[in-house]
C-alpha cells in the first residue's frame, strides 16, 4: 500500500511562497489523480488542487492563480507550489488519492501565514 508524507510547510507572512511536497513510499502512477487538500481550525477539510497522469489539474477558486500543482512519478512525489499566501490559507495541508478514500490519511503539514 502506497504510504503518503506531506512536508514543507511551515510559518511565513502574506505574499510569501512555500513549496509543499507529498512523498509517497511506492509508485504514485498507479493512483491516477492526486490531490491536494486542506483543513482550517474548525472548518470542513477542502480539496484545493489535483493532478491526474496525463496533466489535468483542477484548483479551487480560492487559490486559483495562485497556487500550482505538478507531480513526478519517477520520484513519486506531488507538489504543492504556493505563492502570495493569504492569512486565510492557513491549514493544515494533506495530499491524497483524489479518486478513492482506501489509502489511509497522513498527518499533513501545517502552514500558518500571518498578516
Amino acid at each position: 500500500q502506497v504510504q503518503l508524507v506531506e512536508s514543507g510547510g511551515g510559518l511565513v507572512q502574506a505574499g510569501d511562497s512555500l513549496r509543499l511536497s507529498c512523498a509517497a513510499s511506492g509508485s504514485i502512477f498507479s493512483i491516477n489523480a492526486m490531490g491536494w487538500y486542506r483543513q482550517a481550525s474548525g472548518k470542513q477539510r477542502e480539496l484545493v488542487a489535483a493532478i491526474r497522469n496525463g496533466g489535468y489539474t483542477h484548483y479551487a477558486n480560492s487559490v486559483k492563480g495562485r497556487f500550482i500543482i505538478s507531480r513526478d512519478n519517477a520520484k513519486n512525489t506531488v507538489y504543492l507550489q504556493m505563492n502570495s499566501l493569504k492569512p486565510e490559507d492557513t491549514a493544515v495541508y494533506y495530499c491524497h488519492d483524489l479518486d478513492s478514500d482506501s489509502l489511509p490519511w497522513g498527518q499533513g503539514t501545517q502552514v500558518t501565514v500571518s498578516s
